[in-house]
């Protein structure tokens, strides 16, 4: 056991926020517990806290405080944090009482609401798990979530969720209820309850049952379980500790710096099931008694800028098809100006480029309090004062603001993007409207956040700056500074995989670096720079994580005359597919020729099609073969457990791949960036429109 130094260890073993004595870093069963990997000063030594001790200190200090708001009938529905406390206790209850055991789950398949937060954080008070479920998921995807999480109850929005764990329930052996919070709930259906009958019932049950569990939970216990997939089998379970989210809350806290309680408010939009939200929407913000504004289910469609407009954020977090979406609206605003305010808006933009540049570039150089030494009196005024430059105060005026009240950001100080890497270009473009845009950079496996930069100090194509308190190096590198794979080490590592030892070993070292299967380096700075990727993983401009292997082997169970399948769409608004036709071989060579092989020639021609060769198929784009393709794409995606894991697109290469062409190792393995870099321009193509 580790305490911070200093501190009373019986505090820490006895009381509310008690550390359970373990011998190591990683646990991956339930019920265990782990040592925590504490400083001995600064941020690394933050005396730990549980989630029901977070909530009960915010309480303390802001009971009267809005917690979350949600708008009904076209009016904002506000909580304070005293209610909200009161609200997880009576679901705790609730829970209990329809039997939720010790070190079981609760799953929660919705969009984010009060009802998603108030379970969250109930199952947890409760001594269970809390596991979120992608609203996208299919029936199957749920099971899998619902079985190895060991779920004794499934929270779900509506009638749409309900009816797929209602296909799957009979066999899901440790599922006791399913509770529905929106809409007409059939509670005639044996096992289902609705939101406002499991409150009622939680509020007639005394606190003695709530209090006993809460005082056997420790700091250095599960109570969150983050679903991510890895690039071959289903997703697993991502352990994440109290001191996990709480830690890393903190530790965010602690480089935004200006966090200001019952001042700041954000928007809740991005999916609840994905670690960055967890820690931002509900772990950052109950750290320091910050509002949640919920959107509406269609955010993602088009209705997220007006609810931005209404509630006027000071904080906000997008991930990069968010980004994307602003910009291509701006950018076709622009297009239909008149040549007047087009070029008003150039020299603008110029302007903030100009400023944004000069301010970053000092602190870079000097750090953050101090400037380059042969700057002038006149530069010193000119740069760093709010305000600054003729030119750039008037571009304000005329443009920046203007643009940040139509994005519903003109309050907002903080912008920043996560979950998957945002185009520098795209980061040029909103630095030069006067709107710097965060990077923050981390994974599932490290409760959300490992880097995160605050203007000035950050570059348009760096993933931000090292969190205080966390470790960093880079394995396979002579330099300390890399490049080489990623590796991080701090409270805000995970405890394991449950239930898979094996998989947990393969990701946490034996002196306790968590191994992310990224490239990267460092500069002088503290910035961290992401150069490639190790692991096949695709990670979506929305943020989603996908393992290719299994999309491409659905596809090519469904069309058995495709060669080679490789999905494409890391970074990108949907994924596509590049896929070869089976040819023949030149048997002295090896090499692939053009003649499709006799298997793919009969299946060509009951098509409709007279084509013999791959050749012609592509220069002619043969209607019957590409309409057999798309069809199979098509049940394909049937299979799909989420529409972001859907194929939008495809592609026939002009030839088969082979071990001389490049495209193929020894052991048949297709080499991804070869084949990416290969047919860049064909990927390109998917994205132009």
């Amino acid at each position: 056991m580790q305490v911070p130094n200093g501190t009373d260890q019986q505090k820490y073993l006895n009381g509310p926020d008690q550390i359970i004595p373990a011998d190591s870093y990683i646990c991956c069963l339930p019920g265990g517990h782990v040592k925590l990997r504490m400083g001995s000063r600064g941020t690394a030594a933050e005396p730990p806290i549980s989630v029901p001790g977070l909530l009960n200190r915010t309480v303390a200090r802001y009971p009267d405080a809005t917690a979350l708001a949600t708008k009904k009938d076209g009016k904002w529905h506000k909580t304070t944090y005293k209610q909200y406390q009161e609200r997880v206790r009576t679901m705790a209850k609730g829970f209990l009482k329809l039997g939720l055991e010790r070190h079981h789950s609760v799953c929660i398949l919705g969009f984010n609401s009060e009802e998603w937060f108030v379970a969250d954080l109930a199952v947890i008070h409760a001594g269970g798990y809390a596991a979120g479920i992608y609203t996208t998921n299919s029936a199957e995807a749920c099971f899998h979530c619902l079985e190895t999480s060991r779920a004794n109850i499934c929270v779900v929005q509506d009638k749409k969720q309900l009816d797929k764990i209602l296909s799957i329930q009979s066999r899901l052996k440790h599922l006791k209820a399913i509770i529905q919070w929106e809409g007409q709930v059939d509670t005639s259906i044996p096992g289902v309850y609705s939101w406002g009958q499991v409150m009622e019932m939680g509020a007639k049950e005394p606190d003695t049952q709530l209090d006993n569990v809460l005082k056997s939970i420790a700091v250095n216990e599960c109570c969150t379980l983050v679903y991510t997939s890895g690039t071959v089998g289903q997703p697993k379970a991502v352990m994440l500790s109290h001191d996990n989210l709480t830690w890393d809350a903190f530790a965010i806290s602690e480089r935004v710096g200006d966090l200001r309680p019952t001042y700041d408010c954000l928007v809740s939009f991005l999916p609840l099931s994905h670690v960055a939200a967890q820690v931002v929407d509900i772990y950052t913000t109950l750290n320091n008694a910050v509002a949640v504004y919920f959107a509406q289910p269609d955010a993602l469609k088009g209705s997220l800028v007006e609810t931005l407009k209404e509630v006027r954020p000071t904080k906000f977090l997008g991930v990069p098809r968010v980004w994307e979406k602003m910009h291509e609206k701006i950018v076709a605003v622009g297009a239909t100006s008149g040549s007047l305010k087009r070029s008003i808006a150039v020299w603008a933009k110029q302007k903030g480029t100009e400023h944004h540049t000069a301010r970053i570039n000092g602190a870079l150089s000097a750090g953050m309090t101090g400037l380059p030494i042969d700057f002038t009196l006149f530069e010193m005024i000119k740069y760093w004062q709010d305000g600054t430059s003729c030119g750039y105060k008037l571009a304000k005026s005329l443009v920046f603001n203007k643009v940040r009240v139509n994005l519903g950001l003109d309050r907002c100080n903080l912008f920043v993007t996560a979950a998957a890497p945002l185009s520098p270009d795209i980061k040029k473009f909103f630095l030069s409207l006067d709107i710097p845009i965060m990077d923050a950079f981390g994974m599932s496996e490290a409760s959300g956040a490992h880097t995160l930069s605050i203007y000035p100090k950050f570059k348009v194509d760096s993933s931000g700056e090292i969190l205080d308190g966390t470790e960093t190096k880079f394995d396979g590198s002579p330099s300390i500074n890399g490049p080489g794979e990623i590796l991080m080490r701090g409270r805000h590592v995970f405890m394991g995989y449950l239930n898979d030892e094996e998989k947990t070993k393969g990701t946490i070292d034996d002196e306790g670096w968590l191994h992310s299967g990224d490239v990267g380096r460092l500069d002088s700075n503290n910035l961290l720079y992401i150069t490639g990727r190790i692991k096949e993983l695709l990670i979506t401009a929305g943020g989603e994580n996908i393992a290719p292997v299994l999309i491409e082997q659905a596809v090519q169970s469904e069309l058995l005359h495709v060669g080679y399948a490789v999905l494409v769409g890391d970074r990108k608004k949907f994924l596509a597919i590049l896929l070869t036709l089976k040819c023949k071989i030149n048997s002295n060579t090896g090499d692939a020729l053009d003649e499709l092989d006799t298997e793919t020639k009969k299946w060509v021609a009951s098509l409709g099609s007279t084509a013999t060769t791959l050749s012609e198929i592509v220069r002619t784009k043969d209607t019957a073969v590409h309409k057999a393709i798309e069809e199979g794409i098509a049940r394909a995606n049937k299979h799909a457990i989420s529409n972001a894991q859907k194929v939008q697109k495809f592609a026939i290469l002009p030839a088969d791949f082979s071990m001389n062409s490049g495209e193929l190792g020894p052991t048949l393995k297709i080499k991804r960036n070869v084949v990416y870099e290969k047919y860049k321009d064909i990927i390109e193509g998917f994205y132009k429109d």
